[in-house]
């Protein structure tokens, strides 16, 4: 609250002034949502330059005075860069619209070749903005403190006076392109309030947990799960329900489904944009967030990630806390059939995998508006070497038919091991449905690597239909006049390749040159610490210990180019099988501590299961956890193989166990789309996210606290989409 206005008539003239500078400070600051919003998009790591550490500073140069700049050439007086080299001030890039500057300081370097600038107004005793024109890139100076005492300049003593390239960006962005189209912005939405549309804070790069969660709790299986029986699980929640999935996962869909936060936030900032009214107090999930996030490399920290890859790491939770109850991990779940073709033997091998998401690749050759896309990539790259703004941004158009015919294409497998020919040889890997789930997610593969391996965002519209049939898309199995493989598994160390010490190394064929790892070559022992590093990273348990087997515990960086050499491998994530199964290096040694094994139990594993797990990982909480659901299937075999010896031989005909796996629904593949998560930026590193969701006959965006009626979804610039089976 401000006070009450107070007349300063009686105050000397000093008091006066500092009164007078505390006011322009006040009105010059960033409101709470203007930090939020910088805080929300600046998700990418700056880089130490290669230059901080011996950067030239030449002799002689002039004191910098601390205000009154200007460009030595033009006069401008914004947009303002100092050299370090030799303390010369010109005048920053012009933007693509004409604004900014007039590419002085850039004419500079390329006269000169010193390389760093700093940005007179955004210094400040935290540090400044920083580019390096050599690296072409914004970076981060360590010694920025020593090289502005080079001009005099105190950096202890500096204020910010202008905008970071952060906060033009994001000016620039809600100006333009997509951030402009899928924000909906410069249109006055009507704010929505009421149960589920209540909007989410956002904790610092949290949008995109909040709009994958925004969709989680649009589906009926959650909303029964969590919402409906939230008394249930708070009455079985431990001692510390900080740490208890199922409660912060309750509470955090009861705050959504209430109703009860979504209320207009009191707007105490004078400076809210009108499309910035309509935002709401909404939720602060920080126990949720912080919970879910423990131990992840990356979900445990603030920095912006990927919205597809949290939708998957939210469904590995779920499904770690679901085993003694209902799931609702299950209207997602499907079957994908691969058919594996040798091209020599014309058999063929038929294998399925459980799915939770459908990944699209982009096909850019598909694009329908090619010769637009040349001419404006001509126009762009003139107007780059004459230094004129870009011209109006083209976007590829690309047919969604066109990414599912890219999907269901054949793949050239080059080094197949083919049980016909026991040998390697060429074949072809076609997938389709083997089952249709409730809800299907579809994941857009928007994001790729340049030749530089530098991530990037395929700036691409697609027309994604309201209503969608796959039926053309089921597996039917084997055909008729179709001959499958035999099934038997390849040798552990194929004839092209050679053995003998650490399993590639050795002189012939004699086998006294095996490891000192793998003592015995009938049950090599595993280094599980490489294990446990490969399958951090993300890839399938089973991979990772035959990556360090085949690389004869040679050490993670060769078992991890195994790893990338045999991604597509049709058995790449199928366990070992036979004498020669590897081993753990910890299958004897100190009995598991009972705490442990309460822990596994309570989450619906028996204690035998637990035992084993830990057992398995030298007796690792959490590497137990990873252990047994990465073996899970072998799991439930054995556990329904122990209870059908326990019967009689009539009961065990009569009473057949359903097959082991995860339980997968079907039905017709005709969709109806509900709900797609959008990103703004030009990677995963950066950007934000905001979700559209389809209720009550209308489109509704919510975008962190700002829950609003759509006018124009943008159906065709989405990451992420969810579909609902239309029920016949």
């Amino acid at each position: 609250m401000l006070c009450e206005r107070q007349n300063l008539k009686s105050v000397c003239l000093q008091d006066k002034r500092e009164v007078s500078s505390a006011i322009d400070a006040i009105l010059s600051a960033d409101s709470a949502s203007r930090k939020q919003e910088i805080q929300a998009w600046d998700g990418e790591v700056r880089q130490v330059s290669k230059h901080a550490f011996n950067l030239q500073q030449l002799q002689g140069v002039p004191r910098i005075p601390p205000c009154g700049w200007k460009c030595s050439v033009c006069d401008l007086r914004e947009n303002l860069w100092l050299n370090m080299t030799d303390g010369a001030i010109f005048c920053g890039r012009r933007y693509f619209d004409g604004s900014g500057g007039n590419n002085h300081a850039l004419q500079h370097y390329q006269e000169t070749g010193f390389p760093l600038a700093v940005k007179l107004g955004t210094i400040t005793p935290d540090g400044g903005d920083v580019y390096s024109y050599d690296e072409d890139d914004m970076v981060l100076d360590p010694n920025l403190a020593e090289h502005l005492s080079h001009f005099g300049i105190d950096m202890m003593k500096m204020q910010k006076t202008d905008k970071t390239m952060t906060e033009l960006e994001i000016d620039m962005n809600q100006r333009i392109g997509e951030w402009e189209v899928i924000q909906e912005s410069g249109v006055q939405l009507q704010p929505l309030y009421g149960s589920g549309y209540t909007g989410i804070q956002n904790l610092g790069n949290s949008c995109y947990l909040n709009s994958t969660m925004q969709v989680i709790f649009s589906i009926p299986a959650f909303q029964r799960k969590y919402v409906e029986r939230m008394e249930q699980i708070y009455h079985k929640s431990p001692a510390d329900p900080t740490q208890d999935f199922n409660t912060q996962v309750a509470k955090l869909g009861h705050g959504l489904l209430s109703g009860e936060y979504s209320k207009p936030a009191l707007e105490k900032d004078s400076d809210i944009a009108p499309e910035h009214k309509g935002l709401q107090d909404g939720l602060a999930p920080r126990m949720f967030k912080a919970l879910i996030g423990k131990g992840h490399p990356e979900f445990s920290t603030n920095r912006q990630q990927d919205a597809q890859e949290f939708f998957l790491h939210f469904i590995n939770m779920v499904e770690r806390n679901c085993r003694s109850s209902s799931n609702p991990n299950e209207v997602f779940r499907f079957l994908v059939e691969e058919k594996i073709k040798c091209l020599v033997s014309q058999k063929v091998k038929y294998t399925q995998r459980v799915e939770y998401m459908l990944q699209l690749p982009v096909p850019m050759e598909a694009a329908l508006n090619k010769e637009e896309l040349s001419a404006y990539e001509q126009c762009r790259l003139q107007a780059e070497r004459e230094h004129r703004p870009p011209p109006e941004l083209v976007r590829a158009r690309i047919p969604f038919t066109s990414c599912l015919e890219a999907f269901a294409a054949p793949e050239q497998l080059d080094e197949f091991w083919s049980a016909a020919l026991q040998a390697k040889s060429n074949a072809l890997k076609t997938s389709r449905f083997a089952s249709f789930p409730d809800y299907l997610v579809i994941q857009i593969k928007k994001f790729t690597f340049g030749l530089d391996w530098v991530p990037k965002k395929l700036d691409v519209s697609i027309d994604v239909p309201d209503e969608l049939d796959l039926s053309d898309f089921r597996g039917g199995g084997l055909q008729g006049g179709e001959e499958e493989l035999p099934d038997v598994a390849p040798p552990l160390v194929t004839p092209d390749e050679p053995k003998g010490s650490l399993g590639f190394y050795g002189l012939d064929d004699d086998d006294s040159y095996c490891s000192p790892h793998f003592s015995s070559p009938t049950s090599p022992v595993l280094d599980e610490s490489v294990v446990t590093q490969l399958i951090e990273m993300g890839f399938p348990a089973e991979a990772c210990r035959k990556a360090v087997y085949y690389t004869g515990n040679s050490g993670a960086e060769a078992a991890m180019t195994w790893v990338m050499s045999h991604m597509d491998d049709p058995d790449f994530a199928l366990p070992m099988s036979g004498a020669s199964a590897p081993l753990s290096a910890s299958t004897g040694g100190d009995p598991p501590s009972e705490e442990h094994v309460a822990t596994i139990i309570s989450m619906g594993f028996s204690q035998e299961q637990a035992v084993k797990a830990l057992r398995a990982t030298n007796n690792n909480l959490e590497r137990a956890v990873d252990w047994i659901f990465s073996h899970i299937d072998d799991l439930d075999a054995e556990a329904s193989m122990d209870l059908s010896e326990g019967r009689s031989a009539a009961e065990s005909v009569s009473e057949s166990l359903p097959p082991a796996g995860p339980r997968v629904r079907d039905g017709a593949g005709r969709y109806e789309l509900f709900a797609f998560i959008s990103h703004m930026g030009t990677s995963t590193m950066c950007g934000h996210y905001v979700c559209h969701i389809k209720k009550e006959g209308r489109w509704v965006i919510y975008n962190d606290q700002k829950v609003c009626a759509s006018e124009k979804p943008p159906k065709d610039l989405g990451y992420i989409y969810f579909y609902q089976r239309i029920q016949s």
